[in-house]
């Protein structure tokens, strides 16, 4: 369920105002005058509250997709396809502090709707392409929310299918990350298919690829490497991922990569480290990054902080590796995600030979 106070995150996290994301109708509109543009105006502020009340009783993921339906049918302009884009690029803003229980309904409706609009829709040549590359965008998105929110089998089948539209599109880049996506999902479970399908991602990276998406796959194959035990390729992908982020010019770097930049890479490579059992690397990377990680990323810092308390545990440093456990447990509380308690799960099993410790007993307390 989504609560008021995450829903009120959002709007203030956007500067939204009074209306979510740009798409939902100002409900004072009647009564009251429009609100000011300046959103941080406390008018303003109140008048976002007031409305985002209103809407979070029956939860976020419930309301937003009848606040607009994409109309189907007709002739598309060239421009339809970079509207959609930006539409995209907003609701991605979403899983920056909700999880795949909450926004799944939101990106499956988006990729759905597009994916109506090419069936039942006229368009010249390079618009079709360039649909075909939002649809395999929002599938990607769709399918992030299906593996955040626990279902598996839908997240891998919108991964295979973002994967063929994007090369039936030609977007190489999307391609790639469609199959950096799935290496993530299978490496858990297979973790040598894991690794092959990460080095197909990055055996798509072509000479024009903006810096951030080869950072991004390469990123995503040094996890893979990690889960399976590799250490010589793990440290080789994120020296690649760490030399393309240094890249300065190229490419423009398109939103879906936005949120990749350097902070992010320390803590890709602390988490391999910690998988790698070896926190002397993944302790001072993991501590420094999430310092300047706000809690209002509840699930990510939540899962962060968990390969924080292992590295800790590996290291024998019993006390902090509760602590953050403790940490994580808070911030995973009432987020719509099962990562956060799926990878708490082996973390506290290991505390739990330690009770008796008083932080460790009180990092378990929580679990109740």
């Amino acid at each position: 369920m989504t609560t008021f106070e995450k829903v009120v995150s959002i709007a203030d996290a956007l500067r939204i105002p009074g209306r979510l994301l740009g798409l939902a109708a100002r409900p004072w509109e009647v009564s009251t005058p429009p609100a000011p543009t300046n959103t941080m105006e406390d008018g303003n502020d109140v008048r976002r509250r007031q409305f985002l009340r209103g809407s979070s009783g029956a939860g976020l993921a419930v309301s937003l997709p009848a606040l607009h339906q994409l109309a189907t049918g007709g002739r598309l302009g060239s421009d339809e396809p970079d509207r959609l884009r930006r539409r995209t690029a907003r609701l991605r803003r979403l899983d920056d502090v909700l999880g795949g229980g909450d926004t799944y309904r939101v990106y499956l409706g988006e990729y759905q709707a597009t994916k109506a609009k090419l069936r039942t829709s006229s368009y010249s040549e390079d618009t079709g392409r360039a649909l075909l590359s939002v649809l395999a965008e929002q599938a990607q998105q769709a399918g992030w929310a299906a593996f955040d929110g626990g279902r598996e089998a839908d997240a891998a089948g919108l991964y295979r299918d973002s994967y063929q539209v994007a090369a039936e599109a030609g977007d190489t880049d999307l391609a790639g990350n469609a199959l950096a996506f799935l290496a993530y999902q299978t490496v858990t479970g297979d973790r040598k298919a894991g690794v092959e399908i990460a080095a197909r991602s990055c055996e798509t990276i072509g000479p024009g690829a903006p810096a951030g998406v080869r950072a991004l796959l390469y990123e995503r194959k040094a996890w893979a490497c990690a889960v399976a035990g590799l250490v010589a390729q793990t440290e080789s992908a994120l020296e690649s991922a760490e030399a393309a982020l240094r890249d300065t010019g190229g490419a423009p770097q398109p939103d879906w990569v936005a949120w990749v930049d350097l902070t992010e890479l320390q803590i890709m490579s602390g988490r391999c480290w910690a998988e790698l059992g070896r926190p002397l690397r993944a302790i001072p990377l993991l501590e420094k990054a999430l310092a300047q990680y706000d809690d209002s990323h509840a699930r990510d810092k939540a899962l962060y902080l968990s390969w924080l308390a292992d590295a800790y545990l590996s290291g024998r440093e019993i006390e902090h590796a509760a602590f953050m456990a403790g940490r994580a447990l808070d911030l995973a509380h009432g987020v719509a995600s099962v990562r956060p308690r799926n990878r708490l799960a082996p973390v506290l099993k290991r505390l739990s030979v330690h009770r008796g410790l008083p932080a460790v007993d009180a990092a378990l307390a929580k679990t109740a």
